[in-house]
């Protein structure tokens, strides 16, 4: 398989059919740590100079205090490259380990949100690129579709609360098997984040599950991408779908039995 040619492929479907980026786009990609934001910014440096369309590339990350490695491999890497990069370490979410040392993954969600706004308005840029994959999308789908009761994944693109930044995730059709390969393959140097070791959590145990389908099943992500984007609404139980809005019941019309 070429690794390059299939990426490409990939992120230009991505990009064409959500229609992500635009001519003039300033795009910033925030960069993790791990293999799959640095594919990213590799993919939309090639692009950059090959898409018919204008746009320009930068990347930026974000210091919340759990990089399990110094960061800097990856600075000198972007330098080497000539690739403009901007590190920013975010002092509430520094202060917030020290505060609340077991806080969860929404508040520390939050803080970075906070600060990935923060450094766009810095860098005057009007697209974030997230480096999702499609197993971020199925496991989301998973995760949001048995523990909170929505039938939901992650947006390809979207936009930020005040609308003054067009958020896009153009790895929405590269599995991570293809990013792992493309990282070592070029030699990336990859920052591992402390909250990626964790284990015992929703996300690992749907990260063992789909692995263990998937040696049966090897086009179940496939699949499942597939099936969010042809979603057959009649076949749901959402009754704005389905022509029969519900009305208030008449009192007494379907009485609750209990049994004494």
């Amino acid at each position: 398989m070429d690794l390059e040619k299939t990426l490409l492929r990939k992120v230009g479907e991505a990009i064409e059919r959500f229609n992500m980026i635009r001519d003039g786009d300033r795009v910033a990609v925030a960069l993790s740590g791990g293999k799959d934001s640095a594919t990213l910014l590799e993919a939309l440096l090639l692009l950059e100079k090959r898409a018919p369309i204008d746009f320009s590339v930068c990347a930026f990350t974000v210091e919340q205090g759990k990089f399990l490695s110094p960061i800097a491999p990856i600075g000198d890497y972007l330098k080497q490259r000539g690739i403009p990069w901007t590190y920013y370490t975010d002092a509430p979410s520094l202060n917030l380990l020290e505060e609340q040392p077991g806080h969860g993954c929404d508040v520390c969600s939050r803080f970075r949100r906070r600060a990935v706004y923060d450094v766009a308005a810095r860098l005057g840029v009007n697209v974030i690129a997230f480096g999702h994959t499609a197993d971020d999308f199925c496991e989301a789908l998973f995760r949001n579709t048995m523990f909170t009761g929505k039938l939901s994944a992650l947006p390809p693109v979207t936009t930020s609360r005040n609308g003054d930044y067009r958020l896009i995730r153009p790895l929405v059709f590269v599995n991570e098997q293809v990013t792992t390969a493309y990282a070592q393959s070029k030699g990336i140097p990859v920052v591992p984040c402390g909250c990626s070791q964790k284990t015992g959590t929703v996300r690992r145990s749907l990260r063992d599950l789909f692995a263990e389908l998937e040696r049966e099943y090897p086009y179940l992500k496939e699949n499942i991408l597939s099936a969010m984007g042809n979603v057959d609404t009649s076949r749901l139980l959402d009754p704005r779908f389905l022509g029969v809005e519900p009305e208030a019941p008449a009192a007494g019309l379907f009485p609750i039995v209990t049994e004494v």
